[in-house]
């Protein structure tokens, strides 16, 4: 079956990658990258990203018994191994949208590759009739390197579905059932209204019932209405989260008929959220297996901030180099900043802070493009030094 499939794909990634390069030549999923697989930060015990989970997860909880709705069910050991369907095509992505292409993204083939988002899982976990969930778990994007992006996060997805009928009832609106646009109308304000309510009691409860909030309008494919909430926090708006009312044609997509159901979606990043709660500076010691950072942090209320345990000197390198002169039929060189990102944190690892393309030079006599980029070295538990070794 499908799922045994991306079930053994998985496997060889994490435990037989030669093998894994082999089976599938033109994968882009970089060793370093697979290594992470397995790590799964957000289910260990006391580690800042699984204890902002489990306090998100227990507030959702909470907010369903209080207000009588349907509990939510918990999904956290999803497969990353997923299709296009599921993660693009059914969310009503774009087949032009960057977050396709594979400077971007992480492909197995040319129909499978690691969740960029959790809400790869939203059509099928909706197609199972569960009408309310959360899901977290790792995805993963090829992208820039400096303190707050990372190939590797973690993302949670909350979704509840409405019986239109239902939901007019309990509320206590009358609409004419002839009048469809009206009634569409009534049950995207009813579903924005309590999703905004779960939401905003939900970031007071992590940032403390005094925090000023706002929402603002948003754009994402798959809801419409889209909203995003930000937070003032130390005299900066922080986006918090999207979400919205999902799109008519994402509830087909996942067997239901708009005309009956309507249902909200959200998502969050854990990483962005934790730094700014816990005040860790550096995306990279979320994965420090140093007991240092790991015994700072046990899930207790007020939550523990991060205290440094070290700080070390940086060593810049500089590097430039001529693109590829040709590659692609239309003539360009095919080569994207990412790849370059991919090729310095396969060599050396978490030990580059940041990276940045400092200086781009064009020769119009033969067409040639080069690039210099200036690569930050530090370590988070020792010093680095300028010594090069040939």
């Amino acid at each position: 079956t499908i799922l045994e499939a991306d079930d053994l794909i998985l496997n060889m990634l994490q435990h037989d990658f030669k093998n894994f390069k082999i089976q599938y030549p033109t994968s882009n999923v970089t060793e370093s990258v697979a290594n992470k697989l397995a790590r799964r930060l957000h289910l260990l015990p006391n580690h800042p990203l699984n204890i902002l989970k489990t306090r998100i997860e227990i507030y959702c909880c909470n907010h369903a018994q209080t207000n009588g709705r349907s509990q939510f069910r918990i999904f956290d050991d999803r497969n990353p191994v997923v299709n296009i369907k599921n993660c693009f095509d059914d969310l009503l992505v774009g087949k032009d949208h960057v977050s396709r292409q594979s400077s971007d993204t992480y492909y197995i083939d040319s129909d499978k590759l690691l969740r960029t988002h959790t809400s790869a899982h939203q059509t099928t976990l909706i197609s199972q009739h569960l009408d309310a969930f959360l899901c977290s778990g790792d995805v993963y994007r090829r992208d820039e390197i400096d303190s707050t992006h990372y190939p590797v996060f973690h993302q949670m997805e909350g979704v509840r579905i409405f019986n239109k009928r239902e939901l007019l009832a309990s509320s206590g609106v009358q609409v004419d059932p002839s009048n469809p646009e009206k009634l569409n109308e009534e049950c995207s304000r009813l579903v924005s209204r309590d999703l905004q309510e779960l939401l905003t009691g939900l970031a007071l409860s992590l940032f403390g019932a005094d925090c000023e909030l706002r929402w603002r309008e948003d754009y994402f494919p798959f809801t419409r209405p889209s909203f995003e909430l930000e937070v003032l926090f130390n005299g900066q708006w922080l986006e918090v989260l999207g979400c919205g009312v999902i799109h008519s044609q994402v509830l087909r997509n996942a067997g239901l008929d708009p005309e009956q159901s309507s249902g909200w979606a959200f998502g969050l990043g854990l990483e962005r959220l934790a730094m700014v709660l816990f005040q860790i500076p550096d995306i990279r010691l979320f994965w420090s297996t140093d007991e240092r950072f790991l015994q700072q942090f046990d899930g207790r209320s007020p939550l523990s901030r991060f205290v440094p345990y070290s700080k070390f000197p940086a060593c810049y390198k500089d590097v430039s180099f001529w693109l590829p002169s040709h590659g692609l039929q239309d003539g360009s060189s095919g080569f994207h900043v990412n790849d370059m990102y991919e090729v310095i944190r396969e060599a050396a690892g978490d030990l580059v802070e940041k990276v940045q393309l400092f200086d781009q030079y064009r020769n119009e006599a033969t067409g040639r493009t080069s690039h210099a980029y200036r690569i930050l070295y530090r370590h988070m538990d020792r010093s680095t030094s300028q010594t090069l070794h040939v």
